[in-house]
């Protein structure tokens, strides 16, 4: 075989792996592009297939874990003040009354958010503490 069949022998795989790898990089983006969520609110969030709502605990209503669904339950109101339901398909996280802020990741059906995570932003032990209780350290004795 000479060097011109073999030019036209490689052409095709060529193109062909040119074609392959521009694909699998489109569609890596796509998908990139579909997990990459901003934050809305319960109004926004009505027509998406995941989103992430920000709020607090509406603590005049009641939450918890039913036994007969296996999902725990409660009300947010997020950063547009509307307050919706929102199902959780686990326990209830560890100190989800102390936190100051809620992270549900989801969608919105028939006016209730199904989260399928919850993400928990806890007051910090630091923020109420006085600077006279820090020690200040000289950096030259150490």
């Amino acid at each position: 075989m000479n060097t011109r069949n073999k030019i036209r022998v490689m052409k095709p795989k060529l193109i062909l792996g040119i074609v392959a790898i521009v694909g699998f990089t489109s569609l890596l983006m796509y998908n990139f592009g579909n997990s990459i969520s901003t934050y809305v609110n319960f109004e926004q969030a009505e027509g998406m297939d995941s989103a992430h709502v920000v709020g607090t605990l509406d603590k005049s209503k009641d939450f918890g874990f039913s036994m007969e669904t296996k999902q725990f339950s409660f009300y947010m109101k997020d950063e547009a003040g509307n307050v919706h339901r929102v199902v959780y398909p686990k326990h209830k996280p560890n100190n989800f009354e102390q936190a100051d802020r809620l992270v549900v990741i989801g969608n919105m059906n028939n006016g209730v958010f199904y989260a399928n995570d919850m993400l928990m932003k806890c007051p910090s032990k630091y923020n109420n503490t006085e600077a006279s209780q820090f020690q200040k350290v000289n950096a030259s004795n150490s």
